[in-house]
């Protein structure tokens, strides 16, 4: 792995495991394009991307990244997680511009037990937050 990609890993860690939502902020692009697990149409701003991350953050519990996936810009990060009883398995996918910041993250999440229980609960914050959810429809 070169400098660059390390660097652009580290600073990802450092937003999920040291709980840093400003570094967040600071590494999102402002024409970032966001794939939820969750919802059909991406977020396509920054603001929403950063309220969806962060909250995501909070309501995963021990969370790790089991194998990670480099090649310059691109990172594929596999993880598991909790949501509440239930027990996930996933992927991040996120690229990151030339500036170090994140133009596109998309989330895979398996099984859809452990999906419906992060959409019921980032469903409930967006709401709480008076923010239109989109919310998680099997139809």
């Amino acid at each position: 792995m070169d400098e660059k990609s390390k660097k652009l890993l580290e600073k990802w860690h450092s937003v999920v495991f040291d709980g840093k939502p400003e570094l967040l902020h600071d590494i999102l692009a402002e024409d970032i394009t966001f794939y939820s697990p969750v919802v059909f149409k991406p977020k396509t701003t920054k603001d929403e991307t950063f309220f969806v991350l962060s909250n995501v953050i909070q309501v995963f519990q021990n969370f790790t990244y089991s194998r990670e996936f480099v090649n310059g810009n691109n990172l594929a990060l596999e993880f598991s997680a909790t949501v509440g009883d239930k027990s996930c398995k996933g992927i991040d996918l996120i690229e990151f511009n030339e500036d170090g910041k994140i133009i596109n993250f998309e989330v895979f999440i398996r099984p859809a037990s452990a999906l419906m229980a992060l959409g019921t609960e980032m469903n409930k914050r967006f709401e709480d937050a008076g923010k239109q959810t989109g919310k998680l429809s099997w139809q």
